[in-house]
C-alpha cells in the first residue's frame, strides 16, 4: 500500500448544503474540493475533513472528529455566540468546570454539528 496523504475523519450527513454551511461559516473551515460521487472537502488546521450523503447519518455515539485549539474559552464563546450548543457529560476521569473538561493535560469541549455529528475541541495544558 502506498498512502499519499495523512488521516482524514470521514464524516455523515443528511443534508451536505446544510452541512457545508455549518462548516464553512459556524467553524470557519475553508471548502477544498468538490468528490463526483457527492461529498466536500475542507481544509482546516493543516488537515482535512470529507463530509459525505449517507442515511447512517447521526448514528454513531463518539467522537467522531476533533481539533486542537490555542485558546478553548475563546473558542467556546465564539462557538457559542454562532450558536453552537456544548455538551457536558458524566464519564469517569473528566473533571467539569462549565462547559470544558480537563483530563489529564488536556482541556476539552464537546459540541454536535448539524448532522448529529459529535465533535470535540482541545487545547494541551503547559507542564
Amino acid at each position: 500500500m502506498s498512502i499519499t496523504t495523512a488521516p482524514f475523519p470521514t464524516l455523515p450527513v443528511a443534508d451536505l448544503e446544510r452541512a457545508s454551511k455549518f462548516y464553512e461559516h459556524t467553524l470557519g473551515f475553508v471548502p477544498a474540493m468538490e468528490q463526483m460521487s457527492g461529498g466536500r472537502f475542507y481544509e482546516a488546521g493543516g488537515g482535512r475533513i470529507l463530509l459525505y450523503e449517507t442515511d447512517a447519518v447521526g448514528t454513531a455515539e463518539n467522537t467522531a472528529a476533533a481539533w486542537l485549539v490555542d485558546d478553548i474559552e475563546s473558542e467556546v464563546i465564539r462557538l457559542t455566540d454562532a450558536g453552537v450548543r456544548f455538551e457536558t457529560f458524566n464519564t469517569p476521569g473528566l473533571e467539569w468546570d462549565g462547559l470544558i473538561a480537563s483530563m489529564g493535560d488536556v482541556r476539552s469541549a464537546w459540541f454536535k454539528d448539524t448532522e448529529g455529528n459529535t465533535l470535540s475541541i482541545g487545547e494541551m495544558l503547559d507542564h
